[in-house]
């Protein structure tokens, strides 16, 4: 492997694992269903992704695969299949949105629920404010994505400048400009579905809900939303994977 294509890999090796890694250790693997990708530093139009078939808490560096803008695998990274369903709903992002770095999907038990809603959630909480003005749907469920065409209709439902998308009858997708802000968006978005559906459960027995002001909503988005917020809220996780796995997945 030349050191031009060395490079890349250190650079996105660590986001990318301790991406995988996170989602697993809250619970949101589910078969083979479920990625992370991030573009590549030195080649934009080419982005690492975790191998089909591999469960999230054993990814190690050697296993990431560099994936060009066709779904071919890359001879500069590891030589294993791909997730097709992944590819088509990466690629598109990937190129619909060049500030996107790095795109999380994963088929979560409250995304899921909510999901079938085919609708956004509600301003209930300071944390949804997150999500204030920054989250799509998808609601057109076509099936498992194997067309090119379903992964450019996922990439229009996000717009040119939201980050999160709830996938109806399907799951949950976030982007970031890292992987530390798309995994962390992906862990709150799929707390906030835990929320609603709570919150649902309680007005359904008269409890009335209070929405937050559209104002009030706003002026907090403008705080929370910024990625570099996003992006350190993920480091305690980060510190706690460290701790727990004593930096094995680091090597």
């Amino acid at each position: 492997m030349s050191t031009f294509h060395q490079k890349p890999l250190r650079r996105t090796w660590r986001g990318n694992k301790e991406g995988t890694i996170e989602l697993e250790s809250m619970g949101f693997a589910e078969g083979v269903s479920g990625h992370i990708t991030v573009r590549d530093p030195v080649l934009p139009d080419h982005y690492w992704m975790n191998p089909f078939a591999e469960h999230f808490s054993t990814m190690t560096k050697s296993m990431l695969v560099l994936v060009d803008p066709s779904g071919h695998v890359s001879p500069h990274g590891a030589q294993l299949p791909i997730n097709t369903a992944g590819f088509h709903i990466h690629s598109a992002i990937h190129k619909a949105r060049p500030d996107i770095h790095a795109a999380a999907h994963c088929h979560s038990i409250h995304g899921k629920a909510w999901s079938a809603f085919g609708r956004p959630i509600d301003t209930l909480t300071q944390d949804s404010c997150l999500f204030y003005d920054n989250l799509g749907v998808y609601a057109n469920f076509g099936g498992i994505v194997l067309a090119q065409e379903e992964g450019e209709n996922i990439a229009k439902a996000l717009g040119p400048k939201m980050k999160t998308c709830i996938l109806g009858n399907h799951g949950l997708l976030t982007l970031g400009r890292t992987v530390d802000e798309a995994v962390y968006l992906f862990a709150a978005l799929e707390r906030q579905c835990h929320v609603q559906l709570m919150a649902e459960a309680a007005a359904a027995n008269g409890i009335p809900k209070t929405i937050i002001s559209p104002e009030d909503a706003e002026f907090t988005a403008k705080t929370i939303q910024w990625w570099e917020n996003t992006y350190v809220n993920f480091q305690p996780e980060y510190k706690l994977l460290l701790k727990e796995t004593k930096g094995d997945f680091l090597l």
